[in-house]
């Protein structure tokens, strides 16, 4: 990621403990790389501790505590998944605001793995073309996105991908969007990209 596309862009990275390693590490190394400036964003103070594998792993420090986090000061929301991770955020009635904040202003959002059930609560799945982790296909379904099984999708703004396999793809599908910014479009555009990858 040569290339500066989000040079002057602040990114906000929501997670709290048990989010899937690599699916915060990769892609907050992808947008520093690509000129962001990205802060770990969490309810809990001091570090979050990741997982790896079957089993905990690293830590990373929290930039700033979400009750003191302010959604217009970003740019773009990361939403990192992991079965706990979510989990826990999706009951926080602060984060789902902090990430209705995004939602509301039409700034682009990416989740990978489980990071999509946090945006459930939001509605903003409904009408969305979208991906995720398999377990989560009938609560997105239920909650009215339509759902694919492709390794990113985008649509209006909002970048989905199923797993950590997928992390190279959901990177650069990210930062594309992120670099384009606030969508407001009067139609949906869902489309998925791994035709594209790999033809």
């Amino acid at each position: 990621m040569a290339n500066q596309f989000l040079k002057g862009r602040r990114v906000a990275i929501l997670a709290t403990d048990g989010f899937e390693q690599s699916e915060l590490f990769e892609p907050k190394k992808a947008l520093e790389a690509a000129g962001a400036e990205v802060d770990v964003v969490s309810p809990k103070e001091g570090s979050i501790k990741g997982w790896s594998g079957k089993d905990w792993g690293k830590s990373i420090d929290v930039d700033l505590m979400l009750s003191e986090a302010d959604a217009d000061d970003y740019a773009a929301l990361m939403l990192p998944g992991g079965v706990i991770n979510p989990d826990k955020l999706r009951i926080d009635e602060d984060a789902v605001k902090f990430v209705q904040k995004f939602v509301t202003a039409k700034k682009p959002i990416a989740a990978i793995c489980h990071g999509p059930q946090v945006l459930i609560e939001t509605g903003i799945v409904k009408g969305r073309q979208m991906t995720s982790w398999p377990s989560l296909k009938t609560d997105l379904i239920n909650a009215g996105a339509h759902w694919v099984d492709e390794e990113v999708v985008t649509d209006q703004g909002l970048v989905t991908s199923r797993k950590p396999d997928d992390i190279p793809a959901f990177n650069k599908k990210m930062i594309e969007e992120f670099a384009e910014g606030k969508h407001d479009r009067s139609r949906s555009q869902g489309r998925s990209e791994s035709m594209e990858t790999h033809a």
